[in-house]
């Protein structure tokens, strides 16, 4: 033993100094991203509260009218064009990817699915701005002007539909992974019991997977609410609260890109604006994280 020690020894010496280099190496990594988003934070929230030192809180959350050249802040507007078009994006990707990922889990085979899941997911590669001139182009003239005559170039319906589209990837691949996960018993038992493939898909492996669809659903509504390019080209630039479809809105994001685009001077009250707005983008998609965390947490099933 003690001649195995010290034949060893020599070994350890020399690994114990590559450790300690690889343990900080890890922690300045590690360091760094906490950094950065400490910076993003500050960045971001400086401005804010420097925006809100002259626009009241109250009348930024309440407020309806989003008018910035006449001194109105009112953020409901941007706001509900934000959430009618991940609304509609979902009701898209939600069905849609569950769909895709209960087919390539349970009923396809190992050469479709090898061939199916790279192209469903050469959709998320896809820049966004192809989406949205894909909507211009395509969806609007197409099938929204084939249902109403009315319809105008820009509008919400075609916006979500590509944003629904550009998500759908996410879904469908986050969902088939957590399906895939669920034991290959579960399913033999309930075979065995004389269950079909479609009630064993249902009844069986969607509601042990149900922790990873929600979050790949919670993670889908996050990209569609941050989403730019596509609801920029696609939805217009016209802040309103409209029900009809066919009509043109603006969300947060793509006012910041009409802001940050030159039109209004450093400092001004415009350009404070599209801070408060990127703090109300980080704080939605905080809750929304926030929520996916303790929901997988909640219901994750061990196995």
């Amino acid at each position: 033993m003690s001649q195995i020690a010290s034949s060893s020894s020599p070994f350890s010496a020399r690994r114990r100094p590559l450790e300690r280099v690889i343990r900080t190496s890890l922690f300045v990594c590690a360091a760094a991203s906490v950094l950065v988003t400490v910076g993003i934070i500050y960045s971001l929230f400086a401005d804010t509260i420097s925006f809100f030192e002259e626009v009241s809180i109250s009348s930024f959350l309440t407020g309806t009218t989003w008018s910035p050249q006449a001194g109105s802040y009112g953020v409901l507007e941007l706001v509900y064009g934000t959430l009618i078009i991940t609304f509609g994006a979902m009701l898209i990707a939600g069905p849609l990817g569950i769909a895709s990922a209960i087919y390539l889990s349970e009923y396809a085979s190992p050469r479709v699915r090898n061939v199916v899941k790279p192209t469903l997911e050469v959709l998320a590669g896809i820049p966004t701005v192809v989406f949205g001139y894909f909507a211009l182009t395509f969806i609007t003239p197409n099938l929204l002007r084939s249902i109403s005559e009315g319809c105008g170039i820009f509008n919400w319906a075609s916006a979500s539909i590509v944003v629904g589209l550009f998500i759908l990837p996410t879904v469908a691949s986050l969902s088939e992974d957590a399906m895939r996960a669920v034991p290959r018993s579960l399913r033999d038992g309930a075979y065995g019991l004389g269950s079909t493939k479609l009630r064993v898909s249902l009844r069986i492996v969607l509601p042990a997977a149900l922790s990873g669809i929600v979050a790949s659903l919670i993670l889908g509504i996050s990209r569609a609410v941050g989403e730019t390019m596509a609801v920029t080209i696609a939805a217009g630039a016209t802040p309103q609260i409209t029900l009809n479809p066919c009509s043109s809105v603006q969300t947060m994001t793509a006012y910041i890109v009409q802001v940050a685009g030159g039109e209004a001077s450093t400092g001004s009250l415009q350009y404070g604006s599209i801070f408060a707005l990127g703090s109300t983008l980080f704080l939605m998609t905080l809750v929304l994280n926030y929520v996916s965390i303790r929901f997988v947490k909640r219901f994750r099933e061990a196995y």
